[in-house]
C-alpha cells in the first residue's frame, strides 16, 4: 500500500470532525469519540504511514513491552490514603490608607471655569459626578479633559492636606 502522506496530510485538513472520525474507523477499525481534530489528524496519519512503510520492528515492540513491565504503573488510587484538602489561601491583606489622603468622607472642593468641582474621598477611590475614580488623576481626566497641570485636580488633595 503505497501513500503519499503529505498529500494526505493536506487532504485530512480539510475534512470535518465527523469526517476525520469515519476515516479514523477505516484505518484503525474501530470508532472513536475524540472531537480533537489535530489530535485525529496525527492519529490517521501515523496510521496511514505505518501501514505503508511498515510498523514497529519485532524487537522495538519487544523492548517497549519490558519497559511497559518494568515500570509500576498505579491504575487505581491507593484506597487508604486520604489526601488533604487544600488549604485556602490567606485573605490578602487590604492596602493601607494613604496618609497623605484626608479620611473617607472628606468633600474635596475646587472651583474650576465658574463652577465649583466636589470630589467625595472614598475608602476606596474617588466619587465625582455619580462615577467612582480610582484617583485624582483620573477625576481631574474626567472633569477637564486633561491630565492635570496647574489647574487640575491633584492639586486640590494637596490644597486641601498642608
Amino acid at each position: 500500500m503505497t501513500v503519499n502522506v503529505a498529500r494526505e496530510a493536506v487532504a485530512l485538513q480539510r475534512l470535518t470532525i465527523p469526517q476525520l472520525r469515519q476515516h479514523y474507523a477505516e484505518v484503525y477499525n474501530e470508532t472513536t469519540n475524540a472531537g480533537n481534530r489535530a489530535w485525529l489528524v496525527k492519529r490517521i496519519l501515523w496510521r496511514l504511514q505505518a501501514l505503508s512503510e511498515g510498523d514497529l520492528s519485532e524487537r522495538a515492540r519487544q523492548r517497549a513491552q519490558e519497559l511497559a513491565n518494568d515500570a509500576d504503573l498505579r491504575l487505581n488510587p491507593p484506597t487508604s490514603l486520604t489526601l488533604p484538602l487544600p488549604a485556602s489561601p490567606p485573605p490578602s491583606p487590604r492596602p493601607q490608607a494613604d496618609d497623605r489622603l484626608p479620611p473617607p468622607g472628606t468633600i474635596l472642593a475646587r472651583p474650576y471655569k465658574g463652577r465649583t468641582l466636589q470630589v467625595q474621598v472614598l475608602t476606596e477611590g474617588f466619587a465625582f459626578e455619580g462615577n467612582v475614580y480610582p484617583s485624582l488623576s483620573a477625576v481631574a481626566k474626567a472633569a477637564t479633559g486633561s491630565r492635570g497641570g496647574p489647574t487640575g485636580l491633584c492639586e486640590v488633595a494637596v490644597l486641601r492636606l498642608r
